[in-house]
């Protein structure tokens, strides 16, 4: 393959992974309108995946022996912690707004290098920080006293902390490969970070007392009955499987940066399906706001320490190492990384 196909063939994955993801919360906001707890339909999408990629976890069990560290890290905060905050965000906020407030990860995480550990950061990296800081009081419209639920709000917010701690406890730049360490296989630790997820959501979210009757029925989505089925499967399919696999592909196919760009894009794609789906309006404030978010996201993110080895989910933004030198993001944020993808670093969610 020629290099132009190639990173045609790239961009062409990286924007259905970004679809895929994007439609994570469109998907499993109907499900829980109908019936269904948050956290029910949280574990029904990581244990289904979980159960889909046990053979991929099977070829790559070397890595239990020697990253479990990084395994427990992205399986409980950037699995379970991020898909769980996020799904219940949803609950009670626009599903767009979640999103953005998640892609405030870059930021936190220069806010952890600053004052934490008292790392200087750039003057372009404190730029990004400011940006996103203020398109997210433009998207919860601030002036107004908060016109979303404010626990809603400090949900999307615990999603987007759960991917800079999976950034924190993961090992900075190690097993990249540039000490003589073969790096984790992406797809091997997303294979874990499911497993390890599902089982601690099944220990949270007592799956036995869900009402299973919901998932016979139908849900609603602005007005059109969807069978619930078809929507569970839409999210453990198409919204995990799908999306973390593409997600790997495509930063194998392009540069990080150019991944992470394009996995900006799940907050857009996102926003444009509740809008079309769910009939969730935003007001010009709010989209002026939410691509101001954007692109302080990826400033941060590109002015960034380098991201841990291994993805991020789902929720989520930041493109550092799919491919073992990309990091965490997410998610779900993100073709990269929050916690998002086959993601990269923090930031890209996973949600999503």
């Amino acid at each position: 393959m020629h290099a132009s196909q190639g990173r045609s063939a790239g961009l062409g994955i990286a924007l259905a992974s970004a679809f895929a993801f994007g439609g994570s919360g469109v998907a499993a906001k109907p499900l829980i309108e109908a019936g269904l707890d948050p956290l029910h339909v949280v574990w029904l999408r990581v244990a289904g995946a979980a159960v889909i990629m046990l053979p991929v976890a099977w070829r790559h069990r070397d890595l239990v022996r020697s990253r479990p560290i990084l395994l427990l890290g992205f399986g409980l905060l950037a699995v379970a912690g991020v898909q769980a905050c996020y799904f219940a965000a949803i609950s009670r906020i626009p599903v767009g707004v979640a999103l953005l407030v998640e892609y405030l990860a870059p930021a936190l995480v220069l806010g952890w290098v600053r004052f934490v550990q008292r790392r200087p950061v750039t003057r372009r990296a404190a730029v990004g920080v400011v940006l996103a800081v203020g398109g997210l009081a433009c998207v919860v419209e601030i002036w107004s006293g908060l016109s979303f639920d404010v626990v809603g709000l400090l949900l999307a917010l615990g999603a987007a902390c759960c991917q800079v701690g999976y950034f924190v406890l993961s090992d900075p730049g190690g097993g990249d490969g540039a000490d003589g360490v073969e790096p984790p296989h992406p797809v091997g630790v997303i294979a874990y970070g499911l497993l390890i997820g599902a089982i601690v959501l099944t220990l949270v979210a007592r799956p036995w007392g869900m009402d299973w009757t919901v998932l016979g029925g139908d849900a609603g989505m602005n007005g059109t009955e969807v069978p619930a089925w078809l929507l569970l499967v839409w999210i453990v399919l198409l919204a995990t499987v799908i999306a973390y696999v593409t997600g790997v592909i495509s930063v194998r196919l392009l540069s990080p940066a150019v991944a992470g760009v394009v996995a900006c894009l799940e907050a857009v794609i996102a926003t444009v399906l509740a809008w079309v789906m769910l009939g969730e309006h935003l007001s010009a404030p709010q989209l002026i706001g939410g691509a101001t978010v954007l692109i302080g996201a990826f400033i941060a993110q590109s002015s960034a320490p380098k991201a841990p080895s291994g993805p991020v989910a789902s929720g989520g933004v930041s493109p550092e190492g799919a491919d073992g030198g990309r990091g965490a993001a997410g998610g779900e944020p993100s073709a990269g990384g929050a916690a998002r993808r086959g993601r990269p670093s923090p930031g890209q969610s996973a949600v999503m």
